[in-house]
């Protein structure tokens, strides 16, 4: 992995060497939790570096394997927490690229059995795919539960009010060999304050799998599908073009590495400099893909990059 500058990984960078980085890039990829906001609050002076980035003619993206609310509640919060620029047509979420895998790739002809939230069946239901209606009788148990005909895939995500029988069915769901087993993503925890932690869909994901026998093909980060969404909405993107900027190494990083961008890890989530050098420094060749490029304490460094460029274009004036 090398960067724009010839670097081999963990490279931190400050202003001059940043306005070099996106000069030389067009698109620029965000990850949002941990990157751009923790929770309800924005990460300090992130609004104003996309609002620059915009305004400098850099296509803005963001890409997320938070699949728990569709696309149009993400253009909301966004504005609620001050990034007044950000447009539906800029967000690229798992639930959202997971719709689009079913609709336009494997063309799904039945119903969708969702594991998970009602963020997710809304994407679908977006796309025009018919999800199975969870209508139980209470006390139902798998014994005596009616079963969906016609499923044609189950979708796992993040779901909150997972229930036994709810894996049960897809279990069930999943015993037919032609009904696809797909997840939205496969993060396996989300930090929460205080120390505690939220299991992620890819923990949902590995009970299914163990109960199912089967292997679930994971739709977002680090698979390169989503990327493959990006493409299709935004004509002629190189990929040598691109940065991704993240804070999860064997997320964000390894989706970058797959994708062919340069990498940009941001030290205000969940992965830190020091587990980076340690991938960097390993005997195995696979860890070296999750090596960033470069590393930044936030993306609030893009700041002094903005305004030594504006400095300069006032001089040339």
């Amino acid at each position: 992995m090398a960067g724009a500058f010839g670097f081999k990984g963990c490279q931190k960078i400050r202003g001059p060497q940043i306005r070099k980085l996106l000069e030389a890039k067009d698109f620029i990829l965000f990850d949002c939790d941990g990157v751009i906001w923790h929770g309800e609050t924005a990460i300090t002076g992130a609004a104003k570096v996309v609002s620059s980035l915009i305004r400098h003619g850099k296509n803005v993206v963001f890409v997320t394997n938070n699949c728990t609310r569709p696309r149009e509640n993400y253009v909301h919060k966004f504005y609620r927490l001050g990034f007044t620029d950000v447009m539906l047509e800029q967000i690229f979420s798992s639930s959202y690229c997971s719709a689009l895998y079913l609709r336009d790739v494997v063309k799904v002809r039945g119903q969708v059995f969702v594991m998970g939230c009602d963020g997710m069946r809304r994407e679908l239901e977006e796309a025009g795919i018919p999800c199975v209606e969870e209508a139980d009788e209470p006390g139902a148990t798998i014994y005596d539960c009616a079963l969906a005909p016609d499923v044609k895939a189950v979708l796992v995500g993040h779901d909150d009010k997972l229930t036994f029988l709810k894996l049960a069915k897809a279990s069930c769901y999943l015993r037919d060999p032609d009904c696809l087993f797909l997840a939205t993503d496969n993060d396996p925890w989300h930090p929460l304050s205080g120390g505690r932690i939220l299991p992620g869909s890819g923990a949902l994901t590995a009970a299914l799998e163990v109960s199912s026998g089967r292997k679930a093909t994971v739709i977002g980060k680090p698979s390169r599908f989503m990327f493959d969404c990006i493409s299709s909405q935004f004509r002629g993107v190189d990929p040598a073009q691109c940065l991704m900027i993240g804070d999860r190494l064997e997320v964000d990083m390894l989706f970058g590495s797959n994708c062919g961008f340069d990498t940009m890890l941001t030290l205000t989530g969940v992965s830190q400099l020091k587990e980076a050098q340690e991938y960097r420094d390993s005997e195995l060749p696979a860890n070296h893909r999750l090596v960033p490029d470069y590393v930044v304490d936030s993306i609030a460094d893009f700041l002094s990059a903005f305004e030594e460029q504006e400095e300069q274009g006032e001089q040339g004036n």
